[in-house]
């Protein structure tokens, strides 16, 4: 859990696009507290509902298996990560994890 999670989970993501806007056709995520609520204090983000382990997704067209196996293999890196220690090693594994994942776009 956390910040950091929320965001590497976010990163993590191949199909699923870190975006802010909605009414997309592409499934999109974002974390909160580190992007569009970054310039408040602690105390505002959590006033307004933005909380460090917060994702927000908005789901889109892709085929349910691969908007389900995209949130695995990010979760999955970012466990990985997690249990292997290092900000900067969480960012490779959390890049490997997402470069091995078997996704493929409806279209």
């Amino acid at each position: 859990g956390g910040g950091a999670a929320g965001s590497q989970v976010v990163d993590g993501f191949k199909l699923i696009s870190n975006l802010a806007n909605v009414g997309d056709s592409k499934t999109l995520a974002i974390h909160p507290w580190s992007t569009t609520h970054e310039q408040l204090s602690d105390e505002e983000k959590v006033a307004s509902g933005a909380t460090e382990d917060l994702i927000r997704i908005s789901v889109g067209t892709e085929h349910i298996d691969d908007i389900i196996a995209d949130f695995e293999q990010s979760f999955a890196a970012a466990a990985a990560a997690k249990t292997e220690g290092g900000e900067e090693k969480n960012k490779e594994v959390a890049a490997e994890g997402a470069k091995e994942a078997e996704v493929t776009p409806e279209v």
